[in-house]
């Protein structure tokens, strides 16, 4: 089992831990960034998000995990980011659930 498959598992507290190399992308505005995010978390707005993923990872093999308010957006960006070419990419749903399932605090600005 690889690290994406677990962390969909709903029943696995916490989920696995993430991965050295992953990137945590909050998909949300930079006012919704501000008012509470992962920490780690990298801001790239879905308005700008086909536009400047390419700069943000570069590498296509690299374990990417997004959120936003409730998941749904986030959801776009990992079907825009498969259809790009990304190759480990997971949608974290809510910035809560990322929270508690890498175990990191929610950070404001």
């Amino acid at each position: 089992m690889n690290w994406f498959s677990r962390m969909r598992g709903p029943t696995e507290p916490g989920g696995a831990p993430l991965p050295d190399n992953a990137l945590v992308i909050d998909v949300r505005s930079p006012g919704e960034y501000a008012s509470g995010h992962v920490q780690g978390a990298i801001n790239l707005p879905l308005n700008r998000f086909e536009q400047e993923i390419g700069r943000v990872a570069p590498d296509k093999s690299v374990p990417v995990m997004m959120y936003c308010l409730s998941g749904g957006r986030s959801g776009g960006a990992c079907q825009l980011m498969q259809q790009l070419g990304y190759r480990q990419v997971v949608n974290g749903g809510s910035v809560g659930a990322v929270a508690l399932k890498l175990n990191r605090p929610i950070e404001r600005a």
